[in-house]
């Protein structure tokens, strides 16, 4: 049934013209007054440049990868060229993904007016099925070309692999480093000093921080996913051809395309007026239950046994889990948001320790339900005497829980579009019930956005997981032995990177913040009438710095991801760079979870507050809570989501290096 693997990349391409059926729909949406447009222009054009200038560096690091790629690959150009389509097809689903959500944006606010509730959801939740689509058509597509093409060596694909990752880590830390200087600088000058709303067209830093909702959790997120996705199936092709031979990795291709025309199919399920909150949990539930009732059915016509959908099942189910746990912690329905809230009235320093507590408390759920998954994933798919079958039930757990990623990334990307519209609502003057329904909406997208970063974190530790023991198998490590110094060693440096590195990127979002914040305070006092709206703020030069500084800081952290793995590998050997994943996979999971969870929490306390509670806004209360959301902005949008790259960009990186430490155990 070998015939049933180019099934694969047919399906990619239903799931790119699906895409683009949703663009039409968008663009044929009337885009409002002539005031709506400028203001969306100027989020569109700040977005576009950003990309534009991003790339540009990118750019330079990947000729330099290709160089070093060369010779690792044997002097053959195999491993160079999968990197670049791997890079490519990343940069390419996030240059159409956000192009399409910042013109999604507009149409939003306008549907809100023109149409009410339902029309607003179906254009905001359709820019995001355009990410969620081009992300799961491009990777699949890409993936299972490069299997063929390279007639099924794993060691060329694992180049795609890289080249995803790398592109996943700077959008993640370039957009998140702008992202957040834009939104701190507005929310500390124009909220707390100045005393005007969120959004509010006299703030200089307004127009940067909606640029930067698209760059951080449209691009950004997409192609943290994409990475994840493409690093998932590598791994299920990987472990399955060991364990199955070529069904193991017919039964990969077949389950993620199954998972693709799933999430079409839950795309249309997306409907509704009055509770968005229900509407796009029916499209997660349907697309989930269909993959589920095929994996069952191929599990048994391609590998004559229901074991492997065991680990199929338990990926889906912890990816729901999971979801739910961080729901529980982020969103104001519960009493961890309450409780941040309640203590936000003694002032910001009580706010700050109940929003650490509860994100590290949040870890707790998570994290059991995780080691629970990868040990039913193991025994139920037959680990207990078949180690490699085990095994690959832990890959097929990833791609299981990533076979729905096409409405899971639409349903998060969803989330900065109706954020979007509810700013430009604000800044055009729409009427009272435009903004109560992009609030409503933008209400939804927090909880979406904080329980999309839940199920990447989730999906992140199954990946690396799975990528980690690929690993042991190309350096020939049958086990790593925790009492040799060399291996202590190595996962003492593995569990220090995610601080360190989360250290690097919220200083780089404190630098950029304060420039943002010394401009605006510039402008507020050198450009008379903003503040009486008859003066037009210098949108363009908030804009510029929260580019220049992402460009600047986002190179650092890239490589470290990149360095560290090769320096420990040639130094220490291949069992301490073993030691070294494993460590920055336990450190860095745990605080990944806490830092999106613990921001995620802050923000909508926040919210919370600003909806009446303890004075409402201008309150005492409000002020320690705007606090509180400045200090999570870098933990949700910036540090956190990119600890989960990092943990597969080194991971991956040690895949592709394997040559160089096979046999080697070090210096010491």
């Amino acid at each position: 049934m070998d015939f049933l693997n180019y099934l694969a990349p047919i399906v990619g391409v239903i799931a790119l013209i699906f895409a683009f059926s949703r663009i039409s729909f968008i663009n044929k949406i009337d885009a409002g007054n002539d005031r709506m447009k400028e203001i969306s222009g100027y989020i569109h054009d700040g977005a576009m440049a950003f990309l534009g200038r991003e790339y540009k560096v990118i750019g330079i690091f990947t000729l330099a990868m290709i160089i070093i790629l060369f010779f690792v690959g044997g002097k053959t150009f195999a491993l160079p060229l999968t990197f670049v389509f791997g890079a490519a097809f990343s940069i390419l689903a996030g240059y159409i993904g956000m192009n399409v959500a910042t013109k999604a944006n507009v149409r939003t606010s306008n549907s809100a007016m023109q149409s009410g509730m339902a029309k607003a959801l179906d254009v905001a939740f359709s820019g995001g099925a355009v990410m969620g689509m081009c992300v799961v058509g491009l990777g699949i597509i890409g993936i299972s070309l490069s299997y063929f093409l390279s007639g099924g060596n794993t060691d060329v694909v694992y180049g795609f692999s890289l080249g995803a990752s790398s592109i996943a880590l700077f959008s993640r830390v370039g957009g998140g480093i702008y992202t957040k200087a834009a939104d701190v600088g507005a929310d500390l000058v124009g909220k707390v000093e100045a005393g005007i709303p969120e959004d509010d067209p006299r703030n200089p830093a307004v127009i940067a921080d909606n640029v930067g909702d698209n760059v951080g959790d449209v691009a950004g997120m997409g192609a943290d996913l994409f990475e994840s996705y493409v690093g998932a199936l590598l791994s299920g092709l990987v472990l399955g051809l060991s364990a199955y031979n070529t069904a193991g990795v017919t039964y990969t291709f077949i389950l993620a395309s199954v998972g693709i025309l799933a999430s079409i199919f839950g795309c249309y399920t997306v409907k509704g007026d009055k509770d968005p909150q229900k509407a796009l949990n029916m499209g997660t539930y349907a697309a989930s239950a269909v993959t589920l009732i095929a994996g069952a059915i191929f599990s048994l016509i391609l590998l004559k046994s229901l074991r492997p959908f065991i680990g199929v099942a338990a990926g889906v189910v912890v990816g729901l889990v999971i979801s739910k746990l961080t729901e529980v912690y982020t969103s104001a329905d519960y009493q961890a948001v309450k409780k941040i809230a309640h203590d936000s009235q003694t002032g910001a320093s009580t706010n700050i320790i109940s929003g650490l507590a509860a994100g590290m408390m949040s870890t707790v759920g998570p994290i059991i339900i995780i080691g629970i998954g990868i040990i039913v994933a193991f025994t139920g798919a037959g680990g207990n005497t078949n180690t490699l079958q085990g095994l690959y039930g832990i890959a097929i757990a990833a791609v299981g829980m990533l076979s729905t990623a096409g409405i899971t990334i639409a349903v998060d990307a969803y989330g900065p579009i109706a954020d979007n519209a509810g700013g430009i609502a604000e800044m055009c003057e729409l009427p009272d019930n435009v903004r109560e329904i992009t609030d409503s909406l933008d209400a939804v997208g927090n909880t979406t956005a904080a329980i999309g970063k839940g199920f990447a974190i989730g999906s992140a530790a199954l990946t690396a997981l799975s990528l980690f023991v690929s690993y042991t198998q190309a350096v020939q490590l049958q086990s790593i032995d925790v009492t040799k110094p060399g291996v202590i060693a190595g996962m003492f440096i593995g569990g220090m990177l995610p601080f360190a590195f989360s250290a690097y990127t919220m200083n780089a979002v404190g630098k950029a913040a304060n420039s943002m914040i010394e401009e605006v305070r510039r402008q507020f006092k050198e450009i008379p009438g903003i503040m009486e709206g008859t003066s037009i703020p210098e949108y363009a030069k908030c804009v510029d710095i929260s580019t220049a500084a992402a460009l600047r800081e986002m190179i650092i952290p890239g490589l470290m991801a990149i360095i560290s793995p090769v320096a420990v590998g040639l130094i220490l050997g291949s069992e301490a760079l073993g030691g070294m994943l494993a460590g920055a996979l336990v450190s860095g999971v745990l605080m990944a979870i806490f830092m999106s969870n613990a921001g995620g929490a802050w923000d909508n306390a926040k919210k919370y507050i600003e909806e009446g509670k303890y004075g409402g806004k201008g309150s005492p209360a409000h002020a320690a809570a705007v606090t509180g959301d400045t200090v999570g902005d870098p933990f949700k949008d910036t540090s956190g989501p990119s600890i989960n790259i990092l943990i597969k960009l080194m991971t991956i990186v040690s895949l592709v290096f394997a040559p160089l430490f096979v046999g080697y155990f070090g210096l010491f």
